[in-house]
Formats: C-alpha cells, sequence, structure tokens
C-alpha cells in the first residue's frame, strides 16, 4: 500500500509547473497498460496531442488492479489535479463515490455515464462503427465464415459483437459469424496468447477475418490472423499498420479526442457536465482507411458501407444497441 501511495505522490509531482498554468489534467488508464496499441493508447494520444498544442503537462498512472483506482481519483483530486479524465467503464462505481466528495473538481469518464453535476460521461455507439466492419468483414470473406473476439464478456462489448453481427449479415445473409470471449475478469483485456488460441480455433472452423474488441489481448488476435494468411479487424484506434495487408481494417472510436477535448474546454473554460453519446453522425465512429488496408478494399465495398453509412446516419437503417435490452436480435 505504501508503495502505490508513494507512486501517486510521484506521478503528481511529474510537473511542479502544470500548477502554474490555469489547469492541472490529470489522466487515468484502464487496466491493460498504457500502450496497449488499442482503448488506453488512444486515450494517451489525446493527452499528448493536448500537451503539444498547449505546452501544458499532464500527469498520467496506470492502475494494476483494481484495488488502485478509489486512490488514485482521491489522491489526484486532493492534489489540485482539474479535470481528471479516466478511460474506461470500470471507473463507475468508483467516480460515483468520489465526485460528489469533490465538487469543484471536474470529471470525465470514457465509455459510460455517471450522473453527477461536475461529471462529463463521454460514450460511443460502437454498433454502428462495428456494423460498418461487419458489412466489410462478410464482402472480404473467401468462406463466408467470419469471427468474433472479445475481451471481457461485458453488455459494452455486446455493443461491438452485435453490430457486427447485424453488419455481416446485412452484406451477406448467409454469413455466419463465430463469437468467443477470452474471459469474465479484467485479465481478459491483456491476454494476447489467448486472443491467439481462440483466433486460431476460429480459423480451424472456417473464419477467414477475425474482429476483436478485446484491447491488448486484440494484439494476439491480429498476429494469429496474419500468421496464418487470415485477415483481422483492429478496434478503438487505428491497428492497420500492426500488419499491413493482414488488418482488413480497425473500428475507430474518437477517444483520443474525448481526452484533448476534456483537456482543452478545461483550459478555455468551456469545460461542460452531463452524457455526449457519439456515433456515425457526430464522427465519434468509424472504420480506418489508409496505405496500409487501401488494397484490401475494393471500390464496390467502399461504396457499399459508405451507402450504410449515410442511411444509419438518416435514421434509414436502425442498428440494434445491445444495451437497450442485453439481447441481440441477429
Amino acid at each position: 500500500m505504501k508503495r502505490i501511495v508513494l507512486g501517486l505522490l510521484a506521478a503528481t509531482a511529474m510537473s511542479a509547473s502544470a500548477f502554474a498554468d490555469e489547469i492541472a489534467p490529470a489522466l487515468i488508464y484502464d487496466l491493460g497498460g498504457k500502450f496497449d496499441k488499442s482503448f488506453n493508447e488512444a486515450a494517451y494520444n489525446g493527452a499528448e496531442r493536448f500537451k503539444e498544442e498547449t505546452g501544458i503537462e499532464y500527469v498520467e498512472f496506470e492502475i494494476s488492479n483494481d484495488a488502485q483506482r478509489e486512490q488514485a481519483l482521491r489522491r489526484f483530486a486532493e492534489n489540485g489535479r482539474n479535470p481528471i479524465v479516466m478511460a474506461g467503464f470500470t471507473w463507475v462505481d468508483y467516480l460515483k463515490k468520489v465526485a460528489p466528495e469533490y465538487p469543484d473538481t471536474d470529471f470525465t469518464i470514457i465509455d459510460d455515464a455517471v450522473d453527477a453535476p461536475n461529471v462529463r460521461s463521454v460514450t460511443f455507439k460502437e454498433q454502428e462503427g462495428s456494423y460498418l466492419v461487419g458489412m466489410l468483414a462478410a464482402l472480404a470473406s473467401e468462406t463466408g465464415t467470419v469471427g468474433f473476439v472479445g475481451g471481457m464478456q461485458v453488455p459494452l462489448i455486446g455493443k461491438f459483437e452485435c453490430g457486427y453481427v447485424g453488419g455481416a449479415k446485412a452484406a451477406r445473409s448467409d454469413a455466419k459469424v463465430i463469437r468467443n470471449y477470452t474471459g469474465d475478469t479484467p485479465s481478459a483485456w491483456n491476454d494476447p496468447t489467448k486472443g491467439g488460441e481462440i483466433t486460431r480455433t476460429q480459423i480451424d472452423q472456417g473464419a477467414d477475418v477475425i474482429y476483436h474488441a478485446a484491447g491488448g489481448t486484440g494484439v494476439g488476435v491480429l498476429q494469429a490472423a496474419a500468421d496464418a494468411g487470415k485477415l483481422g479487424i483492429g478496434v478503438d484506434s487505428n491497428q492497420n499498420g500492426l500488419h499491413p495487408g493482414h488488418v482488413l481494417t480497425s473500428m475507430v472510436k474518437q477517444v483520443d479526442v474525448a481526452v484533448y477535448n476534456a483537456f482543452m474546454d478545461a483550459k478555455n473554460g468551456a469545460f461542460s457536465y452531463g452524457l455526449q453519446d457519439l456515433g456515425l453522425a457526430e464522427d465519434g465512429v468509424g472504420y480506418a482507411m489508409d496505405d496500409n488496408n487501401k488494397d484490401l478494399i475494393t471500390d464496390e465495398m467502399k461504396a457499399a458501407v459508405e451507402e450504410a453509412k449515410q442511411k444509419i446516419i438518416d435514421g434509414e437503417i436502425e442498428v440494434h444497441n445491445f444495451l437497450s435490452d442485453n439481447a441481440c436480435p441477429y
């Protein structure tokens, strides 16, 4: 315990100069590590962009277990850090407890919502972006069988899974989707070995395109798919470059923008509260195209997906939200 406290004190002392600025921002990552090539790293990139543009330092903390969550929040709040941004839905219960005790501190939680007067909640319509990459998966598949590998089996990841299945079946009515999760504990986010094992099993069952929503575990998914000469689909960050030519696309979430906006709004005295739910219409989610995957997606595939994207934005296609009923109709 003493070691944890000292670590937090060291983190808050990273830059005394930050306290001379208007704000003293802090970012706390979720389990899986800052450089997970996915969700946490997207949050880090947003903070780095803010620092580069403004010259204002921020402090950060990587938790290694759930016992550190409440302590990290309290320590940063007590030391005058403001705003404090948390990456991940698993912060909900801790923020509900801590936020009321620090009414003058602004908090932002990404990927879930906390109803408090000093909290900004940023969520995403992951089902919409997943629908589009599901279409691409089915259109690219030679076998008609595609795969999904989730991290921790929680309702939030059900949004990714269900949207993906919906898109695959919209593009190809006879598409088969194999679905597996790596676990039901937080360790499921950081187990690339198991991610690779599941991927190889899905490939043995005929899957030739595999989408992961598994944080650091997904690195193993993409590696296994590439090693087998199959296609992977990345998540949260643009992961196309991890295995050029073997990552069909990535379902990107603007987690980096959520962090950047929280810091910048606080700097500009424009920090707002309440829920921001971002989908295709708000450019909160999407699919990644770059030099690494341009040869994998034909003009016909892109046209089909862009048409579906516009129909979703216009309300002509309604992608089922798993959280609405904890069920998937596809």
